[in-house]
């Protein structure tokens, strides 16, 4: 089942994941843990396509260019795009999902919303 908005998933995400954290951490590693910032790269030559849920098949709400660095506060399951069934959900100046098929990670990989 797919969240119904940007803001759904954000709720979700933050209510599991942070109470996963501060049930196995210390406070100190639970406040680093929930600031951390993950990156990545687009790799699709005409640009990303980003879009309002992880389906192939929801709403266009905007476009990242080639090569840019976007921001990434999590990843879930959604349509496969050329195989691969992960999307990011990317805070740059809107909540919008990206196939990770299209993103390199810069650093750590993504959570898990």
């Amino acid at each position: 089942m797919f969240l119904r908005s940007p803001l759904a998933a954000l709720a979700l995400c933050v209510a599991t994941g942070a109470a996963a954290v501060l049930a196995t951490t210390s406070p100190a590693a639970a406040d680093q843990s929930a600031h951390q910032e993950y990156k990545g790269r687009v790799t699709a030559k005409g640009g990303l396509i980003l879009r309002d849920r992880p389906t192939r098949s929801s709403r266009i709400v905007g476009k990242a260019p080639y090569g840019s660095i976007v921001h990434i506060f999590c990843k879930t399951g959604g349509d496969r795009v050329n195989g691969n069934d992960r999307w990011y959900l990317l805070t740059d100046g809107t909540w919008a999902w990206g196939s990770a098929y299209y993103i390199d990670n810069i650093g750590a990989v993504p959570r898990w919303c």
